[in-house]
């Protein structure tokens, strides 16, 4: 009986190892790969050719103006344009005025933001908790809200605090808080944007309501309750769990409620009368509006736009930035 020899692998002629894939085979590879790459693009190309049509030709007029002392008689033809380069900024970061206006509008975005978390965020886990004929009533009653038109709720806001016929300080008269006699909320600095403040929390909170809502009906409910059987209390619940896996949600809110607490315009201008008793409650909108169209100083407010532009972006890209980052738990 003969032993069997095992069978080796041919070796290649002339004693060379086997080679890989071809350059031709290569190059295909990499033109595949290129390709694939490309596709994406090609599908978000209309939208970027809307998006450069709406926004990117506004936005280079306003940078172009925001470079030349553009007043009225340049608007009429009456004067040559005369370009003063960055000098429209200087002015602005030179003015006392603006970086006080600038730290009111941190202040005021900054508390609407707070507080309409806060309110929208206790309703969403109260509505966890109610029935559901009452939670449909608390819905609908926060969507009337919402729908209001900033004017319409601005006015109606004033004539609640109107400060003889208001509803608001006959009630705390009527309770024995005589101080509120003929009180106006719009004459002091602070209560005024606590007033207007109080107008953005109502119009704004019905979306922290629904969002936070949604995102809690979300929650499988087997986590609460083996949290239920393991002795944790409903705040720890909250801590623990819920908390954690709302968090990206959380984020998007506030981050969107940043920009547009931000951009407030028509409740300042209407229930402050135009930015308050010596300008004391304006805010950047406000503000760049006096400038451009009061004062007709087309290039400042131009420059004040650019400057509310690049920051408003800044947020934005922080915000695409969380979306990233959290895109997975959404």
């Amino acid at each position: 009986m003969t032993a069997l020899t095992p069978v080796l692998p041919e070796a290649p002629q002339g004693g060379t190892p086997a080679k890989g894939p071809t350059t031709a085979a290569r190059k295909s590879q990499r033109f595949a790969n290129g390709k694939r790459g490309l596709e994406p693009w090609l599908y978000l190309a209309p939208a970027f050719i809307v998006l450069i049509a709406l926004l990117g030709y506004p936005i280079f007029q306003l940078i172009n103006v925001s470079l030349y002392d553009y007043r009225q008689a340049q608007v009429s033809g009456k004067a040559p344009l005369n370009f003063v380069g960055l000098e429209n900024y200087q002015k602005l970061f030179a003015d006392p005025q603006f970086w006080t206006v600038l730290g009111n509008t941190v202040v005021f975005a900054t508390a609407c933001v707070v507080f309409t978390l806060l309110v929208g965020s206790s309703l969403a886990v109260l509505a966890t908790r109610l029935r559901p004929w009452v939670r449909s009533m608390l819905f609908v009653v926060s969507l009337g809200a919402w729908a209001t038109p900033a004017v319409t709720g601005s006015a109606v806001w004033l004539f609640l605090f109107e400060p003889t016929l208001g509803l608001v300080n006959k009630s705390l008269v009527a309770i024995g808080l005589t101080q509120f006699e003929g009180y106006s909320w719009t004459y002091d600095k602070w209560s005024a944007f606590g007033l207007v403040a109080s107008e953005v929390v109502w119009c704004s909170f019905p979306f922290v309501l629904v969002t936070v809502y949604a995102g809690i009906q979300a929650i499988p409910t087997e986590v609460i309750e083996a949290a239920r059987i393991d002795g944790a209390s409903m705040p720890r619940i909250a801590r623990s769990i819920m908390l954690p896996m709302l968090r990206p949600i959380v984020i998007v809110v506030t981050i969107q409620s940043i920009i547009w607490n931000f951009k407030i315009f028509s409740q300042i201008y209407i229930m402050t009368n135009g930015g308050g008793i010596a300008g004391q409650n304006l805010v950047l909108n406000v503000y760049g509006y006096q400038q451009a169209f009061a004062a007709s100083l087309y290039g400042l407010g131009s420059a004040l736009g650019v400057i509310m532009t690049a920051l408003l972006m800044v947020i934005t890209l922080v915000y695409l930035r969380i979306l990233k980052r959290t895109g997975e738990a959404l």
